[in-house]
């Protein structure tokens, strides 16, 4: 059996010595979606289980830890905090060429489009959008030290540090100079917040990083995924690239940036500005310095961007609709300057 990024005798042998009360490994494929790490779907004889391992090629420091992931959905299983149920975490890179671990399959989807979405109640679509509010909100309101994620990050000077790692990662990736980068890196550091709040956070919270329950009943959340830049942190980073992500109706700059689909201008959905209100209401947090963390949030997801373009023209990426991403890079640099120029 041959599937990229997956040494199929060696992981059945793996299984069978370290988790055999999964069943026995029958096959594997690779899960359609992500675009950063790869998920696969191993059946076995009596379940079906998920494999997550970083990306082929071109893998950036620190960006695709996999014991990161593992460790926070691992503290998160017994908390409010919907997320898969953890197996085993492998850090021996013989067995499949890179770290990897195993979690539960949850039977939901990873909805970008208005057309998985399909055409719920318009009560039904504002309730998910609530409710993705709601889960973030649930996310940065954990007890970090009980739950054992006290040394999971440094919560003192995050903004600072997340400007200069994203400026590495920037400098490691990029595919050509922009100079509206440059001088948006120097608006970005005079604008960070010398002292903010300390929470977990996600890191890349977003619809399509949820699983959702389609049918039957009403749309519903089942698990958050993809923890891999997850961290303790400033929440309203968060949000802001939450935010980032969102596409409100007749918003048509944003709707060419594809890297969240158009699920957000369902009927009944939220608009940006009313998910951040709603966010406010459930959290109690004070979001009057949002623009900054919204621009931010464009300016990291541009970085992101340009390494997923950078992988697409090295042939490392594995999937489809790479081909025009690298154009939202410019995009995305351009609104955060505009997010900036906001009295």
């Amino acid at each position: 059996m041959t599937v990229p990024g997956i040494d199929w005798p060696r992981l059945t042998t793996w299984m069978g010595a370290n988790v055999p009360e999964a069943g026995e490994p029958r096959s594997v494929s690779l899960i359609s979606g992500g675009r950063s790490n790869l998920t696969y779907a191993i059946e076995t004889g009596s379940r079906r289980v998920v494999l997550r391992r970083p990306p082929l090629g071109h893998v950036l420091p620190t960006a695709h830890d996999m014991r990161r992931e593992w460790r926070v959905i691992s503290a998160l299983a017994p908390t409010p905090v919907p997320v898969p149920e953890p197996i085993a975490f492998c850090a021996d890179e013989e067995v499949i060429g890179a770290p990897f671990y195993l979690m539960g399959y949850v039977d939901g989807l990873a909805v970008r489009t208005r057309e998985q979405l399909g055409d719920p109640p318009a009560a039904e679509t504002r309730k998910l959008s609530e409710r993705l509010a709601e889960i973030l909100a649930a996310i940065h309101a954990v007890d970090y030290e009980r739950v054992g994620l006290g040394d999971f990050g440094r919560p003192e000077g995050y903004m600072a540090r997340q400007l200069k790692r994203w400026c590495q990662q920037w400098e490691r990736s990029k595919t050509a100079d922009l100079p509206a980068y440059d001088s948006l890196v120097e608006r970005l550091g005079a604008r960070v917040p010398s002292r903010s709040a300390s929470t977990l956070v996600h890191g890349d919270y977003r619809l399509d990083n949820t699983l959702v329950r389609l049918t039957p009943g009403p749309p519903e959340i089942l698990a958050v995924v993809d923890w891999e830049m997850s961290t303790l942190g400033d929440p309203l980073a968060d949000l802001g690239l939450t935010l980032t992500y969102w596409q409100d109706s007749g918003d048509e700059e944003r709707a060419g940036i594809p890297v969240a689909g158009d699920v957000t201008v369902a009927p009944g959905f939220l608009n940006a500005a009313e998910f951040a209100a709603h966010y406010t209401k459930v959290s109690g947090r004070d979001i009057s310095d949002l623009p900054f963390y919204v621009a931010f949030g464009n300016f990291k997801l541009a970085v992101i961007v340009e390494g997923i373009h950078a992988r697409f023209r090295q042939g490392k990426t594995v999937g489809e609709g790479f081909e025009n991403i690298g154009a939202a890079v410019p995009t995305l640099i351009a609104r955060a300057h505009r997010l900036l120029d906001q009295p």
